[in-house]
């Protein structure tokens, strides 16, 4: 399978929370620049099937190179997202004249950044390996941030299952926190809710009834705390190698 390419022109920090798309790093190949000139001439060398650039760039602003690109005939039908400070309204109508197909703001919503990227890049979700673990989640949810606490049934780098008998609706935000066994830091996170098995109307019946959450806001060290459990878990059910 050929890689598609992302070019990322990162004048914000972008590229240190890159993971937080939860992208699968299986279908692309990321390419990292620091300056608009930079992205420019490797946009015109590497062909990038989509281009993610900050405004605010040294040498060439995001804005310009973007225009630049628009301006090329082999370079104009390659999607450009810009990243801007929002803080300012002569750089939001920079970014709207430079013809870029996207436009997003400081702080990066990881979520619909990758929403986009699957969007231009047409890169389906990917599949996080996903372990059986019971372990006390508390979470909550609304104005006065209600604690609730169930048990979780499975967990993945993507999210986790929560049986409970009283569902919340699809979409609504919570605020999450839970010890994954032998670890006794908590994680703290945001999340949403992404699907139901709510009684009698179960869609998948091999669960009880609860609600599907999907992790939103995971930092690196978590989400390496996750992957790293979900691994040992995965790789000791299988057992020792046996040639």
């Amino acid at each position: 399978m050929i890689k598609k390419k992302i070019l990322l022109a990162d004048g914000n920090g972008i590229a240190r929370d890159w993971g937080k798309t939860d992208l699968d790093r299986k279908a692309y190949h990321l390419l990292i620049v620091s300056t608009g000139v930079e992205a420019y001439e490797t946009a015109v060398f590497e062909r990038p099937d989509l281009i993610v650039m900050s405004v605010q760039l040294p040498e060439l602003t995001g804005d310009d190179c973007c225009r630049r690109l628009k301006a090329h005939p082999e370079l104009r039908n390659i999607p450009v997202v810009l990243v801007a400070c929002g803080a300012e309204v002569d750089e939001l109508e920079r970014c709207r004249r430079s013809g870029c197909e996207d436009l997003l703001f400081q702080p990066v919503d990881w979520r619909l950044l990758a929403e986009i990227c699957r969007k231009y890049l047409d890169i389906r979700p990917g599949v996080s390996p996903r372990v059986s673990v019971q372990m006390t989640v508390r979470y909550g949810s609304g104005s006065d941030r209600k604690q609730l606490s169930d048990f979780s049934i499975n967990v993945s780098t993507g999210g986790l299952f929560i049986e409970t008998d009283a569902p919340l609706p699809v979409d609504t935000p919570l605020s999450l926190e839970f010890s994954l066994p032998g670890h006794p830091t908590p994680v703290c996170c945001q999340g949403r809710v992404a699907w139901l098995n709510a009684p009698g109307h179960r869609q998948n019946p091999r669960l009880p009834s609860g609600m599907g959450v999907q992790f939103v806001e995971l930092s690196l060290e978590d989400m390496r705390l996750v992957r790293a459990f979900t691994h040992q878990e995965l790789e000791g059910s299988q057992g020792p190698n046996r040639s």
